[in-house]
């Protein structure tokens, strides 16, 4: 049985990694380089790396020698890229076929559709046809309504009319080799998974599910796990507030018999002890 990742998720936003709360407020937290960097260091299983700035902006705005003022997302992406040793995905402003290929000619091993999965899902079909199935992740953004959830577009902004469970079986049938499946809502609010929501999408397709929005604590990824069974779980500003927690957490659902990988730093040290 294929290892469950424990995946950490970053956001970009003009040049600088933010933390995010309900999509609206975003926290600046560091450069792209340093952060890749520390997770890398860590054995994570891999990174997702998501870009939402609005308006094109990517440079830092620094003068210090030790940072790059990049002008793209190719150029960070090219730059985190050398400072990581795990997979790594990449999303945000995809839209062509140009795009996909810059991405991953700059590192990228996978690439996130999301805006552009709602507008032309025939978008998605082409990329695997091109690219193959296993290297396109569709990302669903899901806010609750009163009986069911609703899928949003726009940066949660815009209600598209169907249920993620509708949308993922869709966005499967084009040809997404796997789906993020994240809750507006529970946004950086540290509350724990909407664990129904992602069960509802897992129970709904084949392919791989990845569960994103809520981690505030450890009991939080046992949880979804234990009800709704994802393939990956992903997490964002958890990993962000001290420097192992991605190792904590590791080390969390090892010791509580959940199929992850080994932590490595234990591994390290018992080598070093011999």
């Amino acid at each position: 049985m294929p290892k469950l990742r424990l995946i950490p998720v970053i956001l970009l936003k003009n040049g600088k990694i933010v933390q995010s709360k309900k999509f609206k407020r975003h926290q600046i937290l560091g450069t792209p380089s340093v952060i890749v960097g520390r997770l890398s260091n860590w054995f994570s299983d891999e990174l997702i790396f998501l870009d939402i700035s609005r308006d094109g902006i990517h440079c830092l705005n620094r003068d210090d020698l030790n940072f790059n003022n990049n002008n793209s997302i190719i150029d960070i992406i090219e730059e985190v890229s050398r400072k990581s040793f795990m997979p790594l995905t990449v999303g945000g402003g995809i839209k062509t076929i140009s795009d996909v290929e810059s991405r991953l000619s700059a590192g990228a091993d996978k690439v996130v559709i999301n805006t552009q999965a709602v507008y032309k899902p025939e978008f998605i079909r082409e990329c695997s046809r091109i690219f193959g199935s296993q290297c396109i992740v569709v990302s669903i953004d899901a806010r609750a309504s009163k009986d069911s959830w609703g899928v949003y577009s726009d940066y949660g902004k815009n209600p598209i009319g169907e249920t993620p469970s509708e949308f993922a079986k869709k966005v499967q049938d084009y040809g997404a080799g796997e789906i993020l499946i994240n809750s507006i809502d529970n946004d950086g609010a540290g509350n724990g998974y909407d664990i129904k929501l992602v069960k509802s999408v897992v129970d709904s397709v084949s392919i791989p599910v990845i569960a994103l929005g809520g981690a505030g604590v450890p009991e939080h990824f046992s949880e979804c796990i234990d009800s709704a069974s994802p393939d990956a779980i992903a997490a964002s500003n958890i990993f962000q507030y001290t420097e192992n927690s991605y190792f904590n957490i590791n080390r969390f659902l090892y010791n509580n018999s959940f199929n992850v990988r080994r932590p490595e730093l234990e591994t390290i040290f018992e080598a070093g002890d011999n």
